[in-house]
């Protein structure tokens, strides 16, 4: 939790690829919303999520996820969207001529060749995480 507030929005699949948000659980008025997932894959929930906690006053709107697929129509989706800010990573190549500009990417390089060299190297992959589990 950050800042010890947690709102939780609830969603329906009523088919392949379309989401529905029927509800938000928490108090998200006046404040910066952080969505997250596992992919952004047509960007319907993500928008759709970021209308439903905009419509009820979040100030700000941020997604984030792991990989950031992008099938068609989801560029659409996220430029004619409330979101504010789109985060991904690197796993899935990015075509940086259509990506929008309110999506970052951030590369996992690093990490995985880091990784590697301990898998070689016969290290702990588990030490390259360090503290970064230290709030749970």
């Amino acid at each position: 939790m950050i800042g010890g507030d947690l709102a939780v929005l609830q969603k329906d699949r009523p088919a392949h690829n379309v989401a529905r948000v029927t509800n938000v659980i928490g108090d998200i008025d006046g404040k910066c919303a952080v969505m997250t997932d596992d992919m952004v894959d047509t960007a319907g929930t993500l928008v759709a999520g970021a209308e439903f906690l905009k419509e009820r006053g979040a100030r700000k709107v941020f997604a984030c996820a792991t990989h950031g697929i992008f099938s068609p129509p989801a560029i659409e989706r996220i430029e004619g969207s409330a979101l504010d800010k789109v985060i991904v990573t690197d796993t899935v190549p990015i075509d940086p001529m259509t990506k929008p500009e309110r999506v970052t990417v951030l590369t996992v390089a690093d990490i995985l060749a880091e990784t590697i060299h301990n898998v070689f190297a016969d290290d702990s992959v588990s030490a390259i995480f360090q503290d970064m589990n230290a709030l749970f």
